[in-house]
């Protein structure tokens, strides 16, 4: 018990999300008091028949570290929540369920407050005792208590998009992830489904934001940044990340195979938007600036690309998406060194 009760302090000083599930999968997997082979720590997306499972950490005892699914998974390679009964069965019952052929195998839930849903999944010589489900069920919720508390310091408080103080690692991590090979265990039939292409760094900006506060107030005008904020939602994929940098303006990074999908996703956000009927504003429209990530790129630098798109656009009338390297292509706006983009994002 005491390994146990130090291996949940450990989970208490990380910071870090991706770090988070494969130290909880670790300590559920080398803990001996919990006689587990295997963990697959398991977020269900979509709905209905479309529900899948993205592996966020999996460990086999006798692997020396976790792996996972490549967070820039195709879709349709991901398998289908249906076709793993067990977890069926979990995730509609909200408790935890097992059963002990062909192997024993366990599978408890996990439900956090902005929609996400987990399922741990472990394998055991033998089935789990009622002591022994209660025990993981402790470190699930200590689990989902630090989930929380990564929410409050990684998400913005009004929208509940990502904030910017993350945006820095994010970035980093998804220029890797473009960049590197498969992580070593990854089923290399998921890994085939990898979207190809690169990344792309969306800036939106709401058109005439002051506007609407001192025409109608900043309550209503709150509004509209949490309408905006559920209408993004809506429009990206689940592994497409969402932040809010503060004001009215608002960034979005993205894998696209190519700078045509990339424009489709974000000309149907200004489209949506545009269309929208906002509670006594009326329609609101959104300037939007995008640049594809280039080798060696830094966050301050890919912003101010993406950026001075965005001033391009409210330049030029307005509600329209600009492409920076195209602009710059039809000799629209002149390309600037790295460290004359460099802008302050904090």
């Amino acid at each position: 018990m005491n390994a146990l009760v130090q291996g949940l302090a450990a989970l208490g000083g990380l910071r870090d999300r991706d770090t988070l599930d494969t130290e909880l999968v670790r300590l559920v997997v080398r803990h001996a008091g919990l006689g587990v082979t295997r963990a697959d720590l398991i977020r269900v997306l979509g709905d209905g028949d479309e529900q899948r499972c993205l592996a966020l950490a999996t460990m086999r005892h006798d692997q020396d570290q976790p792996t996972h699914d490549v967070l820039w998974s195709d879709w349709t390679q991901l398998p289908h929540l249906m076709d793993f009964p067990l977890r069926v069965r979990a995730f509609e019952k909200g408790r935890a369920v097992q059963e002990d052929q062909p192997a024993p195998v366990a599978v408890l839930p996990l439900g956090t407050h902005d929609g996400l849903r987990i399922l741990l999944e472990v394998t055991t010589p033998k089935p789990l005792s009622p002591r022994r489900v209660d025990l993981l069920q402790s470190v699930l919720l200590a689990y989902q208590n630090l989930l929380g508390l990564l929410d409050y310091g990684e998400r913005d408080s009004l929208t509940e998009l990502l904030n910017r103080k993350t945006f820095d690692g994010a970035f980093f991590k998804a220029t890797a992830d473009n960049s590197s090979s498969p992580p070593e265990g990854v089923d290399e039939r998921r890994e085939s489904g990898r979207i190809a292409g690169g990344v792309w760094l969306a800036v939106l900006d709401i058109d005439h934001f002051k506007r609407v506060n001192d025409t109608y107030g900043h309550l209503i005008g709150d509004e509209v940044l949490l309408l905006l904020a559920r209408l993004m939602r809506n429009n990206f994929r689940f592994y497409d990340q969402l932040y809010r940098f503060g004001g009215e303006e608002f960034v979005v990074l993205m894998r696209c195979d190519d700078a045509s999908h990339a424009e489709i996703a974000l000309e149907r956000l200004r489209l949506r938007v545009s269309d929208f009927a906002f509670p006594q504003v009326g329609s609101i429209t959104v300037s939007i600036g995008v640049s594809q990530l280039l080798p060696n790129d830094t966050p301050s630098s890919a912003f101010g690309r993406a950026d001075k798109a965005v001033y391009y656009a409210k330049e030029h009338g307005r509600n329209r998406l600009c492409n920076y390297q195209l602009l710059v292509a039809e000799g629209q706006l002149t390309e600037q060194a790295a460290d004359e983009m460099d802008v302050d994002l904090f």
